[in-house]
């Protein structure tokens, strides 16, 4: 959603990031939604990244429900609406992770169920321990959760086997999926690998990397698509069953995927 802001030429400014749009061009959120959709993607994550107090204020919560009735709308209700929890500072910089996160991803984990989303993505977390607490927190609603990790524009917050620990323990402690998110895809491969067997259903969507990956980020999109779509075989050879695109990417590269791997036509 962020990158795909920008790419249309909405401001993301911080702190709020993607989460501007929903005050200043809700229907740009909800057209970007619709085009995922059309182009095959099934689940659905709604613009609440960025929706919490500390970067909003107070009024984080209506921003909340907006993101999720936005994403509810916009796809076909056979779809399923996820609701983002996000590292409470920089997902780059696990050094930020406050020492008590718990009170605010609770806070966020119980308005998003209360909004109705079909799950909860506990996403992009470099800081295991912060992302556990999340999961917890998460699970604690009744709703199902799913938990992405990253190891960090240079593949190196996180090692293969740090997170394939933070993985296990994740559906130790309820997570019904895990996968890896928001590192390079030509870096994606082996922590897939290791978290293969952590006892869920899992997968990735990786970012397109550094702009000479050729990826994203103003590749050609038809181009930059089938390459992705290439390196994503690779973890669907591993077993990954849940495949996505991240930062840099776009609905180019959804529609790849689809015609890949399913779900086949767009649903109408």
């Amino acid at each position: 959603m962020g990158t795909e802001l920008a790419a249309r030429g909405v401001p993301t400014p911080a702190p709020a990031w993607s989460a501007a749009a929903l005050d200043d061009v809700p229907d740009v959120v909800a057209r970007i939604h619709a085009d995922y959709a059309r182009v095959g993607a099934v689940v659905h994550t709604a613009d609440t990244f960025r929706t919490r107090r500390r970067q909003i204020g107070a009024r984080w919560g209506l921003l909340a429900d907006r993101a999720v009735a936005l994403a509810r709308a916009s796809v076909p209700p056979d779809h399923r609406v996820a609701g983002s929890l996000a590292p409470l500072e920089d997902c780059y910089r696990p050094d930020l992770s406050p020492p008590d996160p718990r009170p605010e991803h609770r806070e966020l984990a119980e308005r998003l169920a209360a909004a109705g989303v079909d799950l909860l993505l506990v996403e992009t977390f470099p800081h295991v321990g912060e992302a556990l607490i999340a999961v917890e927190e998460a699970v604690r609603t009744g709703t199902e959760t799913w938990v992405a990790f990253t190891a960090g524009p240079e593949a190196d917050l996180l090692t293969p086997a740090q997170m394939a620990e933070g993985a296990r323990e994740a559906v130790r402690r309820g997570a019904a999926a895990v996968l890896v998110d928001c590192t390079p895809a030509r870096d994606t491969l082996p922590f897939v690998q290791a978290i293969a067997r952590a006892g869920a259903p899992f997968g990735a969507y990786a970012n397109a990397g550094p702009m000479g990956h050729g990826l994203g980020w103003g590749a050609p999109p038809e181009v930059a698509a089938a390459a992705y779509v290439d390196l994503a075989a690779t973890w669907v050879d591993t077993g990954a069953t849940l495949i996505g695109a991240c930062c840099g990417c776009g609905p180019a590269h959804v529609a790849a995927l689809a015609r890949r791997f399913g779900p086949g036509e767009a649903p109408s």
